[in-house]
């Protein structure tokens, strides 16, 4: 196992449409840590924490997003992992 961070920023229609919620879901059900929060251009902002190719999948997730939700772009920047997080948690 590779652990690794990553951190996401989500373009297109993804606010207003559970996005968060979606995104907290997949953290948990494969076991990253890290957090998902709107930003005010518009944009979701998540970081995912554990397994690298637990993360990879949590991006392919990501990418189809809810229903109702248009992803157009996610621009994913990886970090070294430094176990920060715990758990997966929405910020307001």
């Amino acid at each position: 196992m590779e652990l690794s961070r990553a951190h996401l920023f989500i373009d297109g229609r993804v606010q207003g449409v559970f996005y968060r919620a979606f995104t907290r879901d997949i953290a948990h059900s494969l076991g990253l840590n890290g957090w998902v929060r709107n930003l005010r251009d518009g944009r979701v902002e998540a970081v995912f924490e554990g397994d690298k190719k637990l993360i990879e999948q949590a991006i392919q997730k990501c990418h189809a997003g809810p229903p109702g939700a248009r992803v157009s772009h996610i621009d994913v920047r990886w970090e070294p992992y430094d176990g920060a997080e715990n758990g997966f948690h929405i910020r307001y």
